[in-house]
């Protein structure tokens, strides 16, 4: 009884914020996660700044929205497939709702002056908290002191800069650089047992 009702105020907790992570986020995935670092590593300390680095790259290089996907991997984490449905339908339901509307208003929405200057200035805003996600990002691959990991955030931000190399490029070539990566390390411990 008592691990069903802390079942349950871990379902309404994990509603409760995706839902309002969601309801008042703009800027799509890379702002989300960000907040969700805050709210679930910093604020109800559920998981910690590994785990929520690990989330946020299996979310970014997994097919769908990056909300979605760290919303799958954070309710599974905290409460197996409930928590993952939980988490999903806090995430969504605020943007099918707030679509819904819009789609309903589209014409009205669309020659409102006051409407369009408002979407304008939310950019700047958007654009200052994804800059606090690339620092925060930047600030746990540097912690990590692997002259890999450095490496490798190094030359994703100067192809994707510089070159304007696709990103779908850049995640894959990672992806392929952290499995042989794995793959060392795994070879390298399986020669330190048997010595």
């Amino acid at each position: 009884m008592k691990a069903e009702k802390k079942k349950s105020v871990i379902l309404w907790t994990l509603f409760k914020s995706t839902f309002l992570l969601s309801a008042f986020t703009f800027g799509g995935g890379f702002v989300i996660v960000s907040l969700y670092k805050k709210k679930f590593v910093e604020e109800l300390k559920w998981l910690d700044e590994d785990e929520m680095l690990d989330i946020t790259a299996i979310a970014q290089s997994s097919p769908g929205p990056i909300p979605i996907n760290a919303s799958v991997i954070l309710g599974y984490r905290m409460a197996g497939i409930a928590g993952s449905l939980t988490a999903i339908l806090g995430t969504a339901l605020p943007a099918m709702i707030i679509i819904s509307i819009i789609s309903h208003f589209y014409t009205q929405f669309r020659t409102n002056h006051i409407i369009a200057i408002a979407l304008q200035v939310m950019r700047a805003g958007v654009a200052a908290v994804i800059f606090d996600v690339v620092l925060n990002l930047g600030k746990n691959v540097i912690k990590t002191h692997r002259p890999l990991y450095i490496g490798l955030m190094i030359a994703a931000f100067a192809a994707a800069v510089v070159f304007d190399v696709s990103a779908m490029l850049i995640i894959i070539g990672c992806l392929c650089i952290g499995i042989i990566d794995l793959l060392i390390s795994l070879k390298m411990k399986k020669k330190e047992e048997h010595v």
